[in-house]
């Protein structure tokens, strides 16, 4: 796994402090965050993160309902479509979306783990905490 893949599951996973993992963004070129940003979307559907996680990834990540990537998540339809729109906001609005992505990737492999895991698993990033 390369760096960034490993930064953002074991964000997700609480392995690392939200803290960390917004200064780590911010540090990033802004086609970097774009990158990281695209990824995350990409784990969260690959997880299979749903609409109805939405919710639960905006409290989770500590925004308000009010805020744009909030909004986003919460009211639409199509998973792919708003994830999408949050990846493409605008810069002032790229740690929300961050820790947002983070918030629903962590909600969502939670659930996988769960129902397809839960009796080991060869998914390198499930491996992330285990002694070596």
């Amino acid at each position: 796994m390369y760096e960034r893949e490993v930064v953002l599951n074991e964000l997700a996973q609480g392995l690392r402090p939200m803290s960390w993992g917004v200064e780590w963004f911010e540090g990033l070129t802004a086609e970097e965050q774009s990158v990281a940003l695209w990824d995350l979307s990409g784990y969260c559907m690959q997880a299979g993160a749903t609409v109805e996680d939405g919710p639960a990834s905006v409290r989770l990540a500590g925004l308000r309902p009010t805020h744009t990537p909030a909004v986003l998540i919460t009211r639409g339809r199509l998973m792919m479509e708003q994830l999408v729109k949050i990846i493409n906001l605008p810069q002032d609005e790229r740690v929300k979306a961050f820790r947002l992505l983070v918030a629903l990737l962590a909600i969502a492999d939670q659930r996988r783990r769960e129902r397809h895991c839960a009796d080991g698993c060869s998914h390198a990033w499930h491996q992330l905490g285990t002694a070596k």
